[in-house]
């Protein structure tokens, strides 16, 4: 299985955004989400929701529970 940290970077590379639009999406800084991909914050709840709807994938996908980006319903 995938780390959520390395799932939640590679989807946002694939998409060509930075991590400062993230953090903005989120309502955090650019270092304040840098620190969700890297290991030195957690991933609120609140804010996985927020991703999943964005991208249009699963929660089960971003946090790497399944290799199947099943879409967001």
């Amino acid at each position: 299985m995938v780390d959520y940290r390395t799932r939640l970077r590679n989807v946002r590379e694939d998409r060509d955004l930075t991590q400062a639009v993230i953090g903005e999406l989120l309502n955090k800084s650019q270092q304040g989400y840098n620190h969700i991909e890297t290991g030195r914050a957690e991933l609120k709840i609140d804010d996985l929701v927020k991703l999943c709807r964005f991208y249009n994938l699963s929660a089960d996908y971003l946090i790497g529970l399944t290799n199947q980006p099943k879409p967001y319903k």
